[in-house]
């Protein structure tokens, strides 16, 4: 029995990545009955040209359809459209939610003026300071950005998301040339059609596992109730140690660091907006029942 990570899945078969080799294999006959799913990206065992088990995913991707990702990097454009902190945060505790490692990659930087790139690198040092890892550079596709993402994403499991028009596929096509990929349309690298059968896979781009379709829109909707969105900010969980109560929400509770600590500038203040505006969002929310 060998154990392995599904690569590419198409019509019943499951191209399975082990010991550097890909096996193609079909699933086992009671997997439907039992519900059981394989997807790109999971880690299973298979014998015999057989997928026999899914081992426990870590995490799980509506869209595109992947397991076990290890990191998204978050193409977060500065100009066109215009950069949003609202929209990042989003971004950032839907992939905190998952257990994902984000990294911002900072776009279309050559579009803004020296005092305007000055100021988002102001934001951008906010960012790194919580701890999150951080691209920026006046030529967004710089070989010192590229050759630093690179080696971050080497033998990982890799999801790009970002706006419509932050530049993914610009990304993908300056990491690996030769995949030719036309502008919002990273699924072209597969030759998929429009009206062909429905396949999801990962590109191996210097050594990393990118899937194959554009980021993924869990940041729309909030998964998670009020309690644990505290727990989402990195900051927030480090200085709540310090907060007069045990479970503080940060918003109207006395005595609370995290209120002090973006009062002494020491939590972006932008952060802390965000933040307030989830959790009225979150708060105002019908429960799902069908969860």
């Amino acid at each position: 029995m060998k154990t392995g990570i599904i690569q590419q899945s198409l019509s019943g078969f499951y191209d399975i990545l082990a010991d550097g080799q890909i096996y193609r294999t079909r699933g086992r006959g009671n997997f439907r009955a039992r519900k059981i799913k394989p997807i790109v990206g999971d880690r299973v065992e298979f014998e015999d040209g057989y997928l026999l088990k899914v081992l426990p995913r870590k995490n799980q991707l509506v869209r595109p359809p992947v397991a076990n990702v290890d990191i998204a990097v978050v193409v977060t454009a500065a100009k066109q459209p215009v950069f949003s902190t609202n929209l990042l945060d989003r971004q950032l505790i839907a992939l905190a939610a998952q257990q994902i490692e984000p990294i911002i990659f900072f776009s279309k930087t050559d579009l803004l003026s020296a005092a305007e790139f000055q100021s988002l690198k102001e934001t951008a040092a906010g960012y790194s300071a919580i701890g999150y890892r951080v691209l920026i550079n006046r030529d967004p596709f710089a070989s010192s950005s590229l050759e630093q993402l690179t080696t971050m994403l080497r033998d990982h499991i890799v999801t790009m998301m970002g706006q419509t028009g932050a530049g993914k596929s610009t990304l993908l096509n300056h990491l690996a040339p030769d995949l030719h990929l036309a502008t919002g349309e990273i699924s072209m690298a597969l030759k998929r059609g429009r009206h062909t059968t429905r396949k999801v896979s990962l590109l191996n781009v210097n050594g990393a596992w990118i899937a194959d379709t554009p980021g993924f829109s869990s940041y729309e909707t909030f998964n998670m109730t009020v309690n644990e969105l505290p727990s989402l900010f990195p900051e927030m969980v480090k200085m709540s140690a310090n907060c007069r109560f045990r479970g503080c929400l940060h918003l109207k509770e006395p005595n609370c660091a995290v209120k002090e600590a973006v009062e002494n500038g020491i939590i972006m203040k932008s952060r802390y907006e965000n933040y307030v505006q989830f959790h009225n969002l979150i708060a105002a929310q019908k429960p799902n029942y069908k969860k």
